[in-house]
């Protein structure tokens, strides 16, 4: 049996730039943030679907927008779990739903959501029977290794551990502390482990911080140095979260926000902007650039932690006009060796797809493929 289970504000605040959901969905709906979870939840179930698993596993979910409403609309059914919920879910709910489905025993709980989802499973799983757990990616960072690469790869991971061809191994719970960052200061810890699923190049890994050393930081001079010397004076830039990223703008002389996204032209910056201001900011696409740098060992360059720069945005400027910039042990860190993207738009991701430059030191490029 297959417990299914879905936070339906994971999310929701990384458009509008707020690093997060947690704690602030009236901030980030007032701000006109969409949900995300019910569609990545759709996009997993159809996938179940077209692996033909849905008609040989039962699936155990929770009522309405925790799982109920998302099976209905991939045309699928459910067992529903014997609980009522609220029109606002809270992480009980979710707590709650996951002790009910270790008590069915289930034989895997996926679920859909962020870190703070696998966080809330973590504490409800304390002292349990040990069950195994998948995350599909709904969140703003998802700094844990226990989420899939996309809602297709869950439904494939599903299908090896149904298969028995999927080992199982401990997974990092690791969660940012939302409102540091939303002040521009990294705080993340692990909490914990859970056991879980592990199918090479579907799963992520958790995200490895930079190393603070003297040859990382020079790296990260050189590479910044060679991304500014090929630098149009009269283009638009949209520079992407990190610290190689903020790196190109102190060498500009400008100040950024380490974890956010920042527009740069005429030798000024706009900072910390969600995507509805780099629609109205940006006047001539042609002439605009994005500056990014993958998550350490993750690999993920589009869809964690920049998901402002949006669909629509990427669409606009193109895979041509994408500037990666990477030091060399950031690229030699990430697992399988190749860059991936996730924006929540199949038809994005696919014209992202195939290779890009990566600049890697001082005026040194890098071929590196996408998928």
């Amino acid at each position: 049996m297959l417990g299914f289970l879905v936070n339906p504000i994971a999310g929701m605040g990384g458009r509008v730039g707020l690093k997060g959901t947690d704690g602030v969905e009236k901030s980030a709906l007032a701000l006109g943030a969409k949900p995300v979870a019910p569609t990545r939840a759709v996009e997993f179930l159809r996938r179940l679907k077209e692996l033909q698993l849905a008609a040989t596993l039962d699936l155990l979910t929770c009522p309405g927008i925790m799982g109920g409403d998302e099976v209905k609309s991939a045309g699928l059914k459910a067992e529903m779990l014997p609980m009522s919920l609220r029109p606002e879910t809270t992480a009980e709910d979710t707590k709650k739903a996951v002790k009910l489905m270790v008590e069915s025993r289930v034989d895997l709980i996926v679920f859909v959501g962020g870190d703070g989802t696998a966080r809330d499973i973590f504490d409800a799983m304390r002292g349990a029977i040990v069950v195994p757990v998948l995350g599909v990616p709904s969140g703003v960072k998802m700094y844990s290794g226990i989420f899939s690469a996309s809602p297709a790869d869950a439904a494939d991971v599903v299908q090896a551990f149904v298969e028995n061809s999927a080992q199982k191994t401990d997974f990092e719970i690791m969660d940012a502390d939302e409102e540091a960052i939303r002040t521009d200061h990294f705080s993340v810890r692990l909490h914990g482990f859970l056991k879980g699923p592990f199918v090479p190049m579907r799963l992520l890994g958790s995200k490895q911080i930079t190393p603070e050393t003297l040859d990382e930081h020079e790296n990260q001079v050189a590479v910044a140095r060679f991304v500014v010397e090929e630098m149009n004076p009269k283009a638009t830039y949209i520079l992407g979260p990190g610290t190689t990223v903020k790196c190109v703008a102190d060498l500009l002389g400008v100040e950024k926000t380490l974890l956010g996204v920042d527009i740069y032209r005429d030798w000024r910056v706009i900072k910390d902007v969600n995507e509805e201001r780099i629609l109205r900011e940006v006047k001539d696409w042609d002439n605009t650039w994005i500056v990014l740098s993958p998550i350490g060992r993750q690999g993920m360059l589009l869809g964690r932690g920049n998901q402002q720069i949006s669909p629509e945005i990427i669409g606009r400027i193109g895979k041509e006009r994408m500037i990666v910039a990477a030091t060399r042990s950031k690229i030699q860190g990430i697992e399988g060796g190749v860059l991936r993207v996730d924006t929540g738009d199949l038809r994005v991701d696919e014209s992202l797809r195939g290779y890009i430059k990566v600049a890697i030191d001082y005026r040194e490029w890098r071929l590196m493929q996408v998928q």
